[in-house]
């Protein structure tokens, strides 16, 4: 039926991508938001009080003497749009349309617990920390889309079909969701009075999934001159879950009203391997049942088989048949930060963040199209107003050395600046809530191709609540 394969390479490859969800701050694949204090100050890298498990791990050896505790929750939103033109759709003019979509995480938690005694300090944090949340769009995606109506429509004028493009229509969505979650147990010791030094280990869980159908449904007149009005459907239904391990170093510098410290947390590899529940194809009502020859024949098998009449698409459906694996690793991280008290009542911080995404493998080896990995900036000022009230305000800078050839439509992200603010009541000298908001402007990225133009953009905040528990 299609003479043209190339444009439905895409077909295979691009309903079977990853769905990037992060509504939350960090790299591409890694959260930095675990805790109230961040969203409300951004740069915690120079911290000394519980959330420095995660921000600055060595910093633990000058936090509360005895047990802490602290559990954080956080409500974030999103919409990740998709706003198509092109000049010329299937012959009939311009076609201007938003494919919307929308992200959510309807609760995401972390907990903090940690103990020190004079010199050594113990901390355990578990929370989100990749992605996290769903997205859905009910109307499918223009990658998909696009090509599949404008190869239709070309078969049906091949078959002397008077207007084509009126002959069918498109109908398609698309969901997934991506959590990974972590927990990480690090210990800080102060070999010097003024200089620690931290290790740890992390445990991550990547549970994702991806379902969806792709078709062009004839009508009644198609239906009736060849029979069927599925002229062409995929349909997806493929889970993934898998375990990964990374450990993490520091190094603390602490003297009087100066703070200075760093991070670094190793690559964590993530080999997911699918579970398919359902894999399928239809073309001019013939579907195959693409999951069951691979169960039947073993994989190769399968992909060797459908090859007289797929001309190299069945290469594309190979990543996805059961138990094949995909690569989603999360990126080495170095994070950078000096803090200064500047009054006993006024403290700021700076931070540098770099996400070594260039090495981090990901599916189809998109890691190497982008022109960097991530840088991160981020700058914060707190304030203790009296002995009970503490405010804070910060902002971020995220540049994620995007391409043209890196986009996708199921995974695109967008360069932003955040800026978060909030604050801390002490009910007594133990019992500490935190509430906080933070919102991240993006900058649309127009993705120019040689037929259409998107143009990505993105919305998010944040809201969250904390307490802090000291024994």
């Amino acid at each position: 039926m299609y003479k043209n394969q190339k444009r439905f390479r895409l077909l295979a490859t691009t309903f079977c991508c990853l769905l990037s969800l992060s509504a939350l701050a960090g790299g591409l694949m890694t959260n930095t938001n675990y805790h109230i204090a961040f969203d409300r100050m951004m740069a915690r890298g120079a911290s000394l009080e519980i959330d420095a498990i995660y921000s600055n791990p060595a910093g633990l050896a000058w936090t509360h003497e005895g047990w802490e505790l602290s559990f954080n929750w956080q409500v974030p939103g999103q919409n990740r749009d998709i706003d198509t033109y092109v000049p010329n759709y299937l012959g009939a003019g311009e076609y201007h349309h938003k494919y919307a979509g929308k992200a959510s995480a309807p609760f995401v938690p972390a907990l903090f617990a940690s103990w020190r005694k004079d010199r050594l300090a113990i901390g355990f944090m578990a929370g989100i920390v990749g992605s996290g949340g769903y997205v859905r769009y009910d109307e499918g995606i223009p990658m998909l889309n696009i090509p599949v109506a404008e190869g239709v429509a070309k078969a049906l004028s091949t078959m002397q079909i008077p207007n084509p493009q009126t002959m069918f229509k498109m109908d398609s969505w698309m969901k997934g969701k991506q959590y990974i979650y972590g927990a990480q147990i690090v210990g800080a010791y102060r070999i010097l009075d003024n200089f620690s030094v931290s290790a740890g280990l992390r445990a991550s869980y990547y549970d994702g999934y991806y379902r969806g159908r792709v078709a062009a449904i004839g009508n009644d007149l198609i239906k009736g001159a060849i029979g069927t009005d599925q002229l062409m459907a995929m349909e997806l239904n493929c889970d993934q879950r898998g375990w990964g391990f990374s450990p993490l170093i520091g190094i603390d510098f602490h003297t009087g009203k100066l703070t200075l410290a760093a991070k670094y947390e190793f690559r964590t590899k993530l080999n997911i391997p699918n579970t398919t529940n359902s894999l399928s194809i239809t073309r001019m009502g013939q579907t195959i049942d693409v999951k069951a020859m691979a169960e039947k024949m073993g994989n190769e098998a399968a992909i060797a088989a459908l090859a007289p009449q797929m001309n190299g698409m069945e290469q594309m459906l190979a990543p996805y048949l059961p138990d094949a694996k995909t690569r989603y690793d999360m990126p080495a991280l170095l994070t950078v930060a000096a803090g200064y008290e500047f009054l006993s009542n006024l403290r700021a911080t700076v931070e540098y963040h770099f996400f070594d995404d260039k090495n981090a493998k990901m599916a189809n080896n998109r890691q190497e199209k982008l022109t960097h990995g991530t840088h991160e900036i981020l700058a914060g000022v707190e304030w203790d107003i009296n002995k009970m009230f503490t405010v804070s305000c910060g902002g971020q800078r995220t540049d994620y050395g995007l391409s043209d050839e890196f986009q996708q439509n199921t995974s695109f992200a967008c360069d932003s600046y955040s800026i978060g603010f909030g604050g801390a009541m002490n009910v007594t000298e133990k019992l500490r809530i935190n509430a906080s908001f933070f919102w991240t402007m993006y900058s649309d990225y127009t993705h120019k191709q040689a037929t259409r133009t998107d143009t990505y953009s993105r919305t998010n905040n944040v809201f969250g609540m904390g307490v802090d528990y000291k024994f």
